[in-house]
């Protein structure tokens, strides 16, 4: 495992060896904050996420906390409380920078989920493919009840997840939703037990991690752009997608391995 740090909140391990291989960690390390998104925390989410996006060894990602008792508390509102309008202002494109880079990370991503996740901390789960929660996990968008709204994607992802009217009560009333309820409303993909969210998910991404680089890549951009078309659309993106691995590399090998009884050894090109 090789670890590298982005500024001083922000832990990326990359999990090389033996199963594990090409599984990216993007772990938020800001304990003394439970987490909460700072500007320097923001810009250095984004650095990571832009670095892990360029990295073509990296198949799967997962977003983990280092705090024992929370994934993400959301904005760092003490700073904010110092903030002039012109410094909110200033701030919205870096906070939006982090949101924005986990959302558009080419490979699939997985956040590993416990304690709270709220507000601006819920929104980068729900910036992510797939959520692995435990039992601990207390999630929930509480924006409106100190007078703002959702601002890391959360009116728009919400809804997508669990339908409009679901998404609009659950925004409009601020409220906190603990691990069980969340995973029977579809907050969260995966419930595990107490301690376990970040092994999980490792595992879960190392599955994903053996398919196909090439493939993986292609199946999330089509998933991705084509949700929310109509169906016709939708499928010409699905054709486009399979254009571009139908002559690859990895699908040459994928075809050899399987008629060969092996496991494939991709080339990711």
């Amino acid at each position: 495992m090789s670890e590298e740090r982005f500024g001083e909140f922000v832990l990326v391990r990359r999990h090389v060896d033996g199963a594990d291989g090409h599984v990216a960690e993007l772990a938020l390390d800001r304990p003394k904050a439970m987490n909460a998104v700072s500007t320097e925390m923001a810009r250095s989410v984004a650095a990571a996420c832009s670095a892990l996006g360029d990295d073509k060894g990296v198949r799967v990602v997962v977003v983990t906390s280092t705090h024992e008792r929370a994934f993400c508390v959301g904005a760092d509102l003490k700073e904010r409380n110092s903030f002039s309008d012109a410094d909110l202002v200033r701030q919205r494109p870096v906070a939006r920078g982090a949101y924005t880079g986990v959302l558009e990370l080419p490979v699939p991503t997985i956040a590993a989920v416990h304690g709270f996740a709220l507000g601006g901390g819920f929104e980068l789960a729900l910036s992510c493919d797939l959520i692995v929660a435990d039992r601990t996990a207390v999630v929930g968008l509480p924006e409106v009840s100190v007078g703002v709204i959702p601002g890391g994607g959360g009116t728009q992802l919400l809804p997508r997840r669990v339908g409009a009217a679901r998404a609009a009560e659950l925004i409009f009333t601020a409220r906190r939703v603990e691990a069980e309820e969340a995973r029977e409303l579809g907050l969260v993909d995966q419930l595990v037990e107490a301690g376990r969210d970040r092994e999980s998910a490792l595992a879960l991404a190392s599955r994903i991690a053996a398919n196909s680089p090439v493939g993986l890549r292609a199946a999330k951009r089509a998933l991705r752009l084509g949700h929310g078309l109509d169906l016709r659309a939708g499928l010409e993106v699905e054709d486009a997608a399979w254009r571009s691995v139908a002559f690859s590399g990895d699908r040459a090998e994928g075809v050899a391995a399987f008629n060969e009884k092996r496991a494939p050894a991709w080339p990711g090109e």
